[in-house]
Order: C-alpha cells, then sequence, then structure tokens
C-alpha cells in the first residue's frame, strides 16, 4: 500500500531558487526607479553649464557633472527610463504581433501557416542585429524608428516559438475531444491552447529583455538610436568617449547600468525557465 500511495496524482513541488527572487526583486526595483524618476530628480537633464562642467562628486551633483555641466545621476536615472522603457515597448508590440500570428498559423496551418513559413524564413536568413542595422539605416536615425526596426525583427521568433509549441499541443487529447465537442476555434485557442504557450513566451521574452537593452544601447552608441540631447544609457556612452582618460567614470556609470540590468533580466529568464520547466531551446 506504500509504494501505491506515494507521489500518484502530486505534482512535484519546485524549490524557489533565492537567485531568482532577487532577480525579480532587482528588476521590479530597477523598473520602478526608471518609472518614477522624474519625482526625485533636482536638476534639468538637458540644461546646459559650461561652468560646472565636469566636477566631481558633491552633495549638489551625488555622480558629478558631464562634459556639458549636466547633472550625471540626472541623466543617468532618464537614461534607464528610456532605455528600459523603450525596450519593453518593442518588446511588448512584438509580444502582440507574433503572439496571434503563431497561434493562428499553427492551429490553422494549411495556406496560412505555410505564408507564415516564407515570412519567417526572409527574417531568420539573414543574423538579428544585421537586418535591425538595415531597417535602422532605411528609417532614419531615431529611438521610434529604432523601436519599430527591432519589432520588425523580433516578432517573428515569438510566432515560430508560439507555432512550434500549438503544433505540439494540438495533437494531445484534450485539444482533440475539445474539437469532437464542437467547440469553435477562437475557443480553443483562448482557454486551451494559450495558457500552455505562455511559459514558453514568458522566458524568451525575459531573455530577449536583455537582448533589446544592448540593442538600443549599441544602436544609440553608433548615433541610429536616441539623439541628442535626450539622455539614453548607450548615448551617454558615445558622448564620454573623449574624456575616458581624464574622466572615465562618465563611462563607467553607464556602461555599468546596462551589464547589471542585462545580467538581472538573464537570472530572471533562468529562474523563470526552471520554474515553468521549460527546455533551453526557448532561448534560441
Amino acid at each position: 500500500m506504500k509504494g501505491l500511495s506515494v507521489g500518484i496524482g502530486l505534482p512535484k513541488v519546485k524549490k524557489h531558487s533565492w537567485q531568482g527572487i532577487m532577480a525579480i526583486i532587482c528588476v521590479v526595483f530597477v523598473f520602478v526607479v526608471a518609472i518614477y524618476a522624474f519625482f526625485y530628480l533636482r536638476h534639468d537633464p538637458t540644461l546646459t553649464n559650461l561652468d560646472h562642467r565636469l566636477q566631481d562628486m558633491s552633495l549638489q551633483h551625488p555622480l558629478g557633472t558631464d562634459q556639458l555641466g549636466r547633472d550625471v545621476l540626472t541623466r543617468l536615472l532618464l537614461g534607464g527610463q528610456q532605455t528600459i522603457g523603450y525596450s519593453l515597448l518593442a518588446l511588448i508590440v512584438a509580444l502582440i504581433i507574433g503572439i496571434p500570428f503563431g497561434l493562428i498559423s499553427g492551429y490553422k496551418r494549411g495556406l496560412v501557416d505555410r505564408i507564415f513559413m516564407r515570412i519567417a524564413d526572409g527574417f531568420l536568413a539573414f543574423p538579428d542585429t544585421i537586418v535591425a542595422i538595415v531597417l535602422s539605416g532605411l528609417l532614419g536615425p531615431g529611438i521610434g524608428n529604432l523601436v519599430l526596426a527591432i519589432v520588425m525583427v523580433k516578432w517573428v521568433n515569438y510566432a515560430r516559438l508560439v507555432r512550434s509549441t500549438v503544433l505540439s499541443e494540438s495533437q494531445k487529447d484534450y485539444v482533440l475531444i475539445a474539437r469532437i465537442n464542437g467547440l469553435p476555434s477562437s475557443k480553443i485557442m483562448r482557454k486551451h491552447l494559450f495558457p500552455h504557450i505562455m511559459g514558453h513566451v514568458f522566458v524568451l521574452a525575459s531573455l530577449d529583455l536583455g537582448k533589446i537593452i544592448l540593442l538600443i544601447s549599441a544602436f544609440s552608441y553608433i548615433g541610429l538610436g536616441a539623439q541628442p540631447p535626450v539622455p539614453e544609457w548607450g548615448a551617454m556612452l558615445n558622448d564620454s568617449r573623449p574624456y575616458f582618460q581624464s574622466r572615465p567614470e562618465l563611462m563607467i556609470y553607464p556602461g555599468l547600468a546596462i551589464m547589471v540590468v542585462v545580467l538581472l533580466t538573464n537570472m530572471l529568464g533562468d529562474y523563470l525557465r526552471d520554474h515553468f520547466d521549460v527546455k533551453k531551446e526557448v532561448q534560441q
């Protein structure tokens, strides 16, 4: 009897990794600081004052001033708002486009699926960064055009992930029973298939957020993203290059901010992957 009573119908309880919990707390904290940055800023991030240029740390300027006399802490906080905010915007729009596209393509199959696969193959024929550079160059410099270019590159990954998951789930008994019972396709996709794809989507999205942050920062660094005098971490790195030997901290602050946020999002992605028991192939 003991052998029969062990583990019948009982789900395994997973231990929550303290690293994952800490990653969630830190990511939420960073997002809250970025969202509410305006409430604790004392300086205009775009106001130049050459009399105060390249000042050291002080009570008035906790991280000093840059080459134009602007408060570094103010620009760092608002730069995080720009970088993280536009990264989230690009990610959300890519999800809004990719999830329905993949869901319909995987469930309906046929002509719809063949058309989608040809479109996806066209986007995936070249690396994401190359496609984003070409699209940004064609659309012109600017953070809005950069977000649009990233969305056009990233939505395919989510559509393909959702499609492959739906193709697998559609062959299972609960979907076949729903079809036999006469449930409409829209209800089957919404109530039965959609919950099964969200774990995979959450994992890929959390890992992708760090990549998008790096893309936006890198493109702003080369002049295709945020334009002066808008504070943005990549643009701040570029503006500080001539002063690296005399004032290296001007590059260290935004570089360190990018590194920390990307590491936190990767830790969060690893935690969600273990939590939802998603295979590592999701990262590809």
